[in-house]
C-alpha cells in the first residue's frame, strides 16, 4: 500500500486507539489551560479544570468552540504557541465577517503533511506516482495541505494551483499526472474538457482526491466516468488542520479519521447533546497534537454519522460518512430543511449535468426556490414542449425528494458559469 501506510497506527486495536487519544487530550488540555487564556475563561465559567479530564471519556465536560469564538479572539486570542514559533498562517476566505486564521509550528506542519500522506497513499498513491495539486494555494489550505503531503511520500507534485484549464491539461497530458487533487466542481469541469478535447485516451490519471465542497456519489460516479478514475474523497477545515483530517480508503464507504491526532464526536446540534456512534448529527473535532492553534471541541456545523465498524481494507481509525451538508449551509425553505446535496442527487440522478444553480427568494411572505440546470448537448432541445415535459417531470422528482414545489428551469449548455475552485452553488437572495 506503499511506503507510507502506517499499519501501526492505521490499524490499530480500538482499545489502543482510545488509551492514545486519553493520554494526549489529557496533555493537550493542560497545555491550553496554561496557554490560551480564551479557552482558560471558558474552562472557568464552566467549572472545570485540567485536573478533571482524566480521558476521552471526560471529553463532554469541556466547552464547545464555534466560529463566533474564532472572530471574537481574532487574531491571537487563540493561539497557543509564542510568535516565535509560529511558521506558517493558513485563512478561510472571510466571505463574511472575520476571516478565521489558524496559526502553524513546524512540528504541526509535519503532522498535517503527514495526515495527507496517509490520504494520498489510501488512494493508491507511492513515490512512483505525479500528483497534480489543482487546489488553490496562498492562504487557502487545499493547495498546502495536499502538497505537503505529496512531498512526503516522495511523489512529483505539480502545485498547479487551481484555474488556467488549458495549462492543466496540458501538464497533465505531457508529464503524466497519475493523481489529480483539487475540488470536485473543478474536476468535473476538468472531465468536461477531457472529453470535447478527445484526451481521454492521451491522460494517464488513475485516481483523483477531492474536497472543499460537499458533492454526492452521483457527483461521484459522473467524475470517474468522466476522467476514467477512482474519485475519493478527503475531509478537512482549516480551524482543524485542513485537509486530512479524514480520509477516504479504496472501499469509498466513508472516511477514515486520523485519530491518533483528532477526537471526533457526534453532538445534537440543538441540544449539544453527545450522541451515541452511529447516530447522525453535527461533526465536533478536538486537536489533540496541534499547538498552534489548539482547538478543543470544535462544532465544525457538518452533518455526518460516525462508524466504529472495521473497514474491509484493514484500518481501524472511525469513519465518518460524507457529510450531507452544513447546518449554516442548510436553507430553510417553506419550513422545510433543504441541503444542496439533496438537489444535486436528484439531478445527477435523472441524468442531468453537475452544472446547476440555485436561486432562494422571498416573494411578500413567502419562500420560493428555482433550480437552474444546465443541460448536456447531446440533450438540449429548444423545443419549447419538450423542455417543458422534462422540467415536469424534474419538478415531480424534487417534490418527492424535499417535500416542496420546487421551480425548475433547463437552460442550455455552458450558460452557467463554471468554477475552478469553490462552486457557487447557493444564491439566497433572502440574505441580500
Amino acid at each position: 500500500m506503499g511506503n507510507y501506510y502506517q499499519e501501526e497506527i492505521e490499524c490499530a486495536d480500538r482499545g489502543q486507539i482510545r488509551a492514545w487519544q486519553s493520554e494526549r487530550l489529557v496533555e493537550q488540555v493542560k497545555f491550553v489551560w496554561e496557554n490560551v487564556p480564551y479557552y482558560r475563561k471558558k474552562m472557568e465559567e464552566k467549572g472545570v479544570t485540567p485536573e478533571d479530564i482524566k480521558g476521552v471519556d471526560d471529553l463532554y465536560k469541556l466547552p464547545f468552540l464555534s466560529k463566533a469564538d474564532l472572530r471574537d479572539a481574532y487574531p491571537y486570542g487563540l493561539m497557543g504557541a509564542p510568535k516565535e514559533d509560529i511558521v506558517r498562517i493558513q485563512s478561510t476566505s472571510g466571505t463574511t465577517g472575520r476571516r478565521v486564521i489558524a496559526f502553524y509550528t513546524q512540528n504541526d506542519i509535519d503532522i498535517w503533511d503527514d495526515c495527507c500522506a496517509r490520504a494520498i497513499v489510501a488512494a493508491g498513491g507511492t513515490k512512483d506516482d505525479v500528483v497534480q495539486v489543482s487546489y488553490g494555494y496562498g492562504l487557502f489550505t487545499g493547495g498546502a495541505g495536499l502538497n505537503g503531503g505529496s512531498h512526503k511520500i516522495g511523489s512529483m507534485t505539480l502545485p498547479m494551483s487551481s484555474g488556467n484549464t488549458d495549462r492543466q491539461l496540458q501538464f497533465m497530458e505531457d508529464l503524466g499526472s497519475t493523481i489529480l487533487c483539487c475540488t470536485p466542481s473543478y474536476a468535473s469541469y476538468l472531465g468536461e474538457c477531457v472529453e470535447e478535447r478527445g484526451l481521454k485516451d492521451k491522460i494517464k490519471l488513475k485516481a483523483g482526491i477531492f474536497g472543499a465542497e460537499a458533492w454526492s456519489e452521483e457527483m461521484r460516479q459522473d467524475i470517474q466516468n468522466k476522467l476514467g478514475i477512482k474519485a475519493y474523497d478527503i475531509y478537512g477545515l482549516t480551524e482543524i488542520a485542513g485537509p486530512g483530517v479524514a480520509f477516504e480508503c479504496e472501499e469509498q464507504r466513508g472516511m477514515h479519521v486520523n485519530e491518533d491526532h483528532f477526537i471526533a464526536e457526534i453532538i445534537d446540534p440543538d441540544t449539544e447533546e453527545v450522541l451515541p456512534v452511529g447516530s447522525y448529527g453535527e461533526l465536533v473535532f478536538t486537536s489533540i497534537t496541534k499547538k498552534g492553534f489548539p482547538l478543543l471541541r470544535y462544532r465544525t456545523r457538518d452533518i455526518c454519522v460516525l462508524s466504529e465498524e472495521k473497514c474491509s481494507c484493514g484500518r481501524t481509525l472511525i469513519r465518518m460518512a460524507k457529510p450531507m451538508g452544513r447546518s449554516d449551509d442548510m436553507l430553510i425553505v417553506k419550513g422545510v430543511n433543504v441541503f444542496p446535496s439533496q438537489i444535486e442527487s436528484v439531478l445527477l440522478d435523472q441524468g442531468y449535468t453537475s452544472n446547476y444553480q440555485i436561486v432562494v427568494d422571498r416573494v411578500k411572505t413567502t419562500d420560493t426556490i428555482d433550480v437552474y440546470v444546465e443541460m448536456a448537448a447531446e440533450n438540449f432541445t429548444d423545443n419549447l414542449g419538450k423542455l417543458a415535459q422534462k422540467e415536469k417531470a424534474l419538478v415531480a422528482a424534487l417534490k418527492s425528494m424535499l417535500g416542496i414545489l420546487v421551480n425548475v428551469h433547463l437552460v442550455e449548455p455552458k450558460s452557467i458559469t463554471r468554477s475552478e475552485g469553490k462552486a457557487v452553488r447557493v444564491i439566497d437572495k433572502r440574505k441580500i
